[in-house]
């Protein structure tokens, strides 16, 4: 058998192997949808809790909380590893439910509904300031959620994201986001280009800078070396825009706290410019905070260290 028809084998295997997970994960949700919002996501995290420990990546998600974590016992990893796959589990189902979720309303009375926002003063501020904004934020807690509170606000703005590597779900992802959120540009060739043309158009972008960028700048992680995108700095170079950190957590019983927060003052060389790298570390430390404020709400289960 040719070299060639190997490749189409194996590729063919795998459409095919992701069209399976695809739709089985697509018939969980068609299920959950029979259920109201709160019963749904208890019981997608019951069930994310149950089948995470037994893949690989669970070994993933303890060696990294070890690396993070050198001070706490076994038993305290193994159960933040747990209950970070009932987060995981709550993120799949809350795309059934963003609509029942955002209940946001400023008129009703605090504690009340299941989303609640800090900084509602500083939303109206930079919604009536024509000047570009850059929203960064981290895969922690349900950060779906926020470009549809920005939205609410009339900040409506082009997030770049990245696409699940099963094309099947990526779609089904892609048109679940499109709903209420705004602009989406997939993390690939050509993305900081339509980034940019956004912000010199006077729009507003939202991105996640916690992933893994082989090429990005030399930065330390809960102490530990990694390399980050340093995309939000060199836009912020270009077009004078103001950086603000923004978050989505959740709250005991099934609640959900949007915290918008003031302007991030980036690192400046002697000569008054945007200094990259350190501005790239100062990224890094805003979601350690935020990480270890709620450990258990982050995407563990990648390589964040790998350099």
């Amino acid at each position: 058998m040719s070299g060639r028809l190997l490749e189409r084998v194996w590729k063919r295997q795998r459409q095919s192997r992701d069209w399976l997970v695809a739709q089985a994960l697509f018939a969980m949700l068609a299920v959950l949808r029979q259920f109201p919002a709160r019963k749904g996501l208890a019981f997608a995290d019951r069930l994310a809790r149950w089948i995470g420990p037994k893949t690989s990546r669970h070994r993933i998600a303890i060696e990294n909380l070890t690396l993070a974590y050198p001070e706490k016992s076994a038993a305290e990893i193994e159960d933040i590893a747990r209950r970070n796959w009932g987060q995981m589990g709550r993120i799949a189902a809350e795309y059934v439910f963003l609509d029942e979720i955002f209940d946001f309303d400023p008129a009703r009375e605090p504690g009340t509904g299941m989303v609640e926002v800090e900084g509602i003063d500083l939303f109206l501020r930079l919604r009536d300031n024509p000047k570009p904004i850059i929203f960064f934020t981290a895969h922690l807690g349900s950060f779906e959620l926020l470009p549809i509170c920005a939205a609410t606000f009339g900040l409506n703005l082009t997030a770049l994201f990245r696409q699940p590597n099963n094309r099947y779900i990526a779609r089904k992802v892609l048109s679940a986001r499109r709903t209420r959120g705004g602009h989406l540009v997939p993390s690939k060739a050509g993305a900081a280009w339509a980034l940019a043309g956004t912000l010199e158009a006077g729009g507003n972008v939202g991105m996640l800078v916690d992933q893994k960028f082989k090429r990005g700048e030399p930065t330390t992680f809960f102490g530990r070396p990694c390399r980050t995108n340093p995309l939000v700095p060199k836009l912020a170079r270009k077009f004078d825009c103001d950086i603000h950190p923004a978050r989505c957590v959740r709250l005991p019983g099934g609640r959900y706290r949007l915290s918008l927060e003031p302007r991030l003052e980036l690192k400046r060389s002697a000569n008054g410019e945007i200094d990259v790298a350190g501005s790239c570390q100062q990224l890094n430390d805003v979601v350690e905070r935020w990480v270890r404020e709620n450990p258990d709400q982050w995407m563990w289960f990648h390589r964040r260290w790998q350099v």
